[in-house]
């Protein structure tokens, strides 16, 4: 009896889930009898991968939080190399979360395996010499963003540009008016949202701040409604407790939305966002922003002092469209103050929200280039 092919995936949080997912179900359709497992969230066991882990398990981010949890974090590589040793796979998907899929990747690229890389490293804001070294932990990069894979061809790594799959996914012309309808918000409202992450370090960093920007914008306009877009159950509960220590006259304006950041993005006038890929959906959803950005002193303070960074700026919107198209504010910067009059801007002028989502139109159409089948595609050229 011949055993089916089988392909080891990892993701590392719920962006990297969402992105398996979509790969997933193409590789299916076009290849009936392969079979998936490794590590992943609630689409990818969906999609049908066997997730020996939950992608919960490796959601850590920052330089010092990393550090923290690096024993656990070593443990995990080390049964999950054990794990797929004995599993017979075929080939490798690591899913973004660089710092633990590259570690794999080579050690099982030094194996005889055939590994790839989906989404590339952010090397344009951290060290694009860092190409070279993420050719010798993977075979293949799959890039989301036009411009990655020629800084990967001048390091002789064989890259692909595949197009974002949320560029796909989204429409190029949002619902606003049915998105309101499903959440109960009049269609004429004035709505803020709030996305402060996936993370429970986010939550803790920037949930106090964005909530007290809301309470700013609320007494100054009576009409304004808020929206915040919770990852989960459990962070949900949290911002709530947020809500009632530190701005319990908000709450009769506020409403929760867990598990459904899109809906939040597509009801919204303006967004209060944590920097990540949500800033990416925001502008797809053609929702003018405000990027929030907080990491642990220590973190700063290293990149700071070793010039870590590389770019101006740091948000997708911004990076993909080369200046400033939205306001990026950070670490001691960030108040709920700041974050208020940066929103309040956007809401008091609409020729800027204009041009904002006529460049949004532009990128969205950019990166849309049905990316889960150019990245089946790409896979498919690496199995025997």
């Amino acid at each position: 009896m011949i055993t089916p092919p089988l392909l080891i995936l990892c993701a590392g949080e719920a962006s990297g889930d969402q992105l398996g997912a979509g790969l997933v179900a193409e590789l299916r359709r076009r290849r009936p009898e392969l079979h998936f497992a490794g590590i992943g969230g609630p689409a990818m066991r969906a999609a049908g991968v066997d997730c020996w882990w939950d992608c919960s398990e490796l959601a850590v981010m920052g330089l010092v939080e990393v550090l923290k949890h690096l024993p656990r974090l070593l443990r995990l590589r080390r049964e999950f190399l054990a794990r797929i040793a004995a599993s017979g796979g075929c080939a490798y998907i690591g899913i973004d979360a660089p710092d633990f899929n590259l570690g794999v990747g080579k050690r099982l690229k030094t194996r005889g395996l055939r590994t790839l890389h989906y989404v590339s490293p952010s090397i344009w804001a951290w060290r694009q010499g860092r190409a070279r070294g993420i050719g010798e932990c993977t075979d293949r990069v799959l890039c989301l963003f036009p411009f990655e894979p020629e800084l990967y061809t001048r390091h002789g790594v064989d890259a692909r540009f595949v197009g974002h799959p949320f560029a796909d996914e989204l429409p190029l012309q949002p619902d606003r008016a049915g998105v309101r309808a499903a959440l109960g918000v009049n269609a004429d409202a004035s709505v803020l949202a709030l996305v402060p992450g996936s993370r429970r370090g986010e939550i803790e960093r920037l949930g106090a701040d964005f909530l007290g920007a809301a309470a700013l914008l609320c007494a100054a306009r009576p009409q304004l409604r808020v929206l915040v877009a919770a990852a989960n159950a459990r962070l949900a509960a949290r911002l709530q407790e947020l809500l009632r220590t530190a701005q319990p006259g908000l709450t009769p304006r506020l409403q929760f939305v867990t598990a459904n950041m899109r809906r939040v993005l597509a009801a919204a006038d303006v967004a209060l966002v944590a920097s990540g890929t949500a800033t990416l959906e925001a502008l797809l959803s053609r929702v003018p922003m405000v990027v929030g950005y907080r990491i642990a002193p220590l973190t700063y303070w290293i990149v700071r002092t070793f010039r870590l960074l590389k770019v101006r700026h740091y948000s997708l919107p911004n990076v993909l469209a080369g200046r400033e198209l939205v306001p990026e504010i950070s670490q001691d910067a960030l108040t709920p103050a700041s974050l208020a009059q940066a929103l309040a801007r956007w809401l008091d002028d609409p020729a800027a929200v204009v041009a904002l989502q006529q460049e949004a139109d532009a990128i969205h159409r950019r990166l849309r280039q049905d990316a889960s089948a150019r990245a089946a595609d790409a896979v498919l050229e690496c199995l025997p």
